[in-house]
């Protein structure tokens, strides 16, 4: 048989982990490759990147909105589990799992809101009719970067506070802070005392230093009693720049309070942070790269 798109394919994803234990990705991929008797050459066909098989594209992309859609869970990396809300789905007798039946949680419509959501001044999304195909490709690398900020922001915060730690580390050296690894690793490792816990070097001679908190928080909002803390133990150590991250986001009063400071505190949030680990390639492996060409018209040009 064809193989399936990513929407038949949800359903007996569900179907499969209906038995509530945890499961790998590459178990359900294996599992539903069986369930839909799909021979060994549809199994290993690949994308035209030819970095990954068609079907495992297409399974996870299916994961990734039931999990959108709070179907699925992952309680730990990389393992995936059916929820209440899975079951019941199940129970329901539908016959069929697709975007038009996952709009019917608010999870998921936020979650499609946030990608489809209209730039500033309110011109609503242009159609296929209304673009030429190279707004349609960067359109098309822009849905793959959103949602890939999404899955990376939910896998960090089932991180440890440790493993979260080193990858802060990691993504302040690629950003060129810390001079060597070791270094912004011993810094970084510090009790947290007075707020604050640990520094980096703002760059590799050690010019100035920075003064670092980093909290590992699912939904805290992290408020401005926490920013003026760590402004506080800023000034106990006549320090002029902080950076404070989080998983969590900030609210408007912590926003509003650091503009106002004497010291240069930067605000980084969860979503924030998953952007920078996809800029400076941190957790993240790329897949595929294509070049668009057009025809150098200056070739063609006859002396």
């Amino acid at each position: 048989m064809t193989i399936p798109d990513y929407q038949s394919i949800m359903l007996p994803v569900l179907h499969f982990i209906a038995d509530s234990k945890e499961h790998t990705l590459r178990e359900i991929i294996n599992s539903l490759a069986d369930i839909f008797q799909l021979t060994d050459e549809e199994r290993k066909e690949l994308l035209p990147s030819g970095k990954q098989a068609v079907f495992d594209n297409r399974v996870g992309w299916a994961t990734t909105y039931l999990k959108k859609a709070g179907v699925v869970e992952t309680p730990k990396r990389a393992l995936y589990r059916i929820t209440d809300r899975g079951r019941e789905l199940i129970e329901s007798k539908t016959e069929r799992v697709d975007i038009k039946v996952l709009e019917q949680f608010r999870e998921f419509k936020e979650f499609r809101a946030r990608k489809e959501k209209p730039p500033v001044g309110g011109t609503p999304p242009k159609t296929p009719v209304d673009v030429n195909p190279e707004e349609l490709f960067e359109a098309a690398y822009k849905d793959l970067q959103e949602t890939l900020t999404a899955e990376l922001l939910d896998t960090i915060k089932n991180c440890s506070p440790e493993f979260f730690e080193r990858l802060v580390i990691d993504v302040l050296i690629k950003m060129g802070y810390g001079g060597s690894r070791r270094e912004a690793g011993a810094a970084l490792g510090g009790s947290g005392d007075e707020g604050i816990d640990g520094t980096i070097k703002e760059d590799k001679l050690g010019l100035d230093i920075i003064y670092i908190q980093a909290k590992r928080w699912d939904s805290t909002t992290v408020g401005r009693p926490e920013i003026q803390k760590f402004a506080g133990a800023l000034l106990g150590q006549a320090a002029k720049k902080g950076i404070f991250i989080t998983t969590s986001r900030f609210s408007r009063g912590a926003d509003e309070y650091v503009k106002g400071l004497d010291a240069k505190i930067i605000l980084i949030d969860g979503e924030r942070l998953a952007e920078l680990m996809v800029e400076y390639n941190v957790g993240v492996d790329p897949v595929a790269v294509y070049e668009i060409k057009k025809i150098d018209t200056d070739y063609f040009i006859e002396e």
